[in-house]
């Protein structure tokens, strides 16, 4: 494509040269040049063993211990063919360990059947979400496409490596290694396990999985065993990155961005359709046949919050809310060129609210934001904080900063490191022998663009304005990552 793009560019140059200006000149030039932020799509071309951080700001917190894992897209291109959607990368899971204020960096790609087939041939043939495939792609299950390159779940000393359309890929805590797809009941094999389950505070594990207007619910146990899959037939059939859940229900948020013919690579089968509005469907958790139905004005998401109901039955959730779903088509196929403006304006964060009686009311709070994450403590209960990334604006994106919303004063805390860094989603991490909802760190990587290295960011969740607490420095970087989870 930019090759085509290039022969295009010079054709036209040689042919109009009586009316090429220096602006055009400078034009022409600047879309054949990479982005200042091109490194957040940058190709990994192998694995990256442990190696030390070097602490480059501030003192590391006492007490801060684990491991922060994240799973993301990191190889997209090969001579023989590439990927052209952010969202087809092979998976590259990413260990970040903390240890008597110590930090290490280590990551692995997912050993996926689609990976080792197309290193074989060293060509990106496999459809995906945006990336159409050819006739040499070896598709005969869902998972022979799965590029596990999403999100995670732990389980036990294994991380699950989290894709959407099939199943979760296990992999070793202690060295990223790949132990193969998880099949939760034989008959159940490759089906759809979305990459946000939702937490109960007894352990209990909720997720959905789609296809069509039909959905399966799971509900695992503690130990991650499988408790029940049961399908749910949905009013549309339409496109869901995540759901959201109270302590009683779950929520599921149906924009209209619906089905509307069969083609590939997937997103090509949805059609944008505002008229139709926003549902969000709640089912009983004790009982999947109940259900309700609120209708909202239209509006586009990726990423919900947590939801929790008080004493009356309300529910509220938040999203990250956008207009429509062209960064979804386009955005997000410019970032894997490298260059160029990218089409589609940041999510707004705001709160939705659905009433007892029926009613439905979604308030903006005029906060860029993506990424929406809250105390894990309190999944599914009442909450007054929402983490989330910020500073992205139209034409350029991904963000530059990190900001904690507070719902009860409407305002947020945030700290800016400004265009020359790509912040990370950021996970909330509880102080030891504290409960309070803000008594935490908020760790999360980032890309700095200057130096051309990742860091690992450790913040007060009180006082992020403060800027970070602690910053650890690599000496490589890795591709911008999707989702994580922090492992104490």
């Amino acid at each position: 494509m930019l090759a085509s793009r290039r022969h295009f560019l010079m054709g036209a140059a040689a042919l109009s040269a009586a009316v090429v200006t220096p602006e055009t000149v400078r034009a022409m030039a600047a879309m054949q040049a990479s982005a200042d932020w091109a490194l957040a799509t940058a190709d990994l071309e192998v694995d990256i063993a442990p190696r030390a951080m070097r602490l480059a700001r501030g003192r590391a917190p006492a007490g801060l211990e684990g491991a922060l894992f994240r799973n993301g897209p990191a190889k997209f291109r090969r001579p023989g063919g590439s990927a052209t959607h952010w969202f087809d990368g092979d998976g590259l899971m990413r260990a970040f360990r903390v240890r008597d204020g110590q930090a290490t960096l280590e990551a692995r790609f997912a050993d996926t059947p689609k990976r080792r087939w197309e290193s074989e041939i060293d060509a990106v043939v496999t459809p995906g979400f945006g990336t159409p495939g050819d006739d040499r792609a070896r598709v005969g299950s869902p998972d022979a496409a799965n590029a596990a390159n999403t999100a995670i779940m732990m389980a036990g000393d294994e991380v699950w490596a989290l894709w959407e359309a099939g199943s979760p890929l296990a992999m070793n805590a202690s060295d990223l290694s790949t132990k193969g797809f998880v099949t939760l009941r034989d008959d159940l094999k490759g089906m759809p396990f979305q990459a946000h389950p939702r937490y109960d505070p007894d352990g209990t594990v909720w997720n959905i999985g789609l296809w069509g207007d039909r959905m399966v619910v799971w509900r695992l146990n503690a130990d991650r065993s499988l408790h029940t899959a049961e399908i749910v037939e949905l009013p549309r059939a339409c496109y869901m990155h995540d759901f959201t859940a109270t302590a009683r229900h779950l929520v599921i948020v149906m924009q209209p961005w619906v089905f509307d013919h069969d083609t590939m690579p997937f997103a090509a089968r949805f059609a944008w359709k505002p008229e139709l509005g926003t549902q969000v469907m709640v089912i009983d958790k004790a009982d999947l046949t109940r259900r309700r139905i609120f209708e909202l004005p239209a509006f586009s998401y990726f990423h919900l919050g947590d939801a929790w109901e008080d004493g009356s039955g309300t529910i509220r959730f938040d999203v990250a809310a956008g207009k429509d779903m062209t960064f979804a088509m386009e955005g997000a196929r410019v970032l894997v060129e490298g260059r160029g403006t990218v089409p589609g304006e940041p999510a707004q964060l705001s709160l939705v609210t659905l009433h007892t009686d029926g009613r439905a009311e979604m308030t903006s709070s005029g906060v860029t934001a993506e990424f929406p994450r809250s105390d894990p403590r309190r999944a599914g209960l009442a909450r007054r904080y929402t983490a989330h990334v910020a500073g992205e604006r139209g034409g350029r994106p991904l963000p530059t900063g990190l900001a904690v919303h507070d719902w009860e004063t409407g305002r947020s805390d945030g700290f800016d490191f400004g265009d020359g860094v790509i912040m990370e989603e950021a996970v909330w991490v509880p102080k030891p022998g504290r409960s309070g909802e803000i008594d935490a760190w908020l760790v999360a990587p980032a890309i700095n663009l200057r130096r051309g290295v990742t860091e690992l960011h450790a913040f007060d969740a009180a006082r992020v304005s403060d800027g970070p607490t602690a910053s650890w420095r690599a000496d490589i970087a890795l591709p911008a990552g999707f989702h994580g989870l922090w492992n104490g």
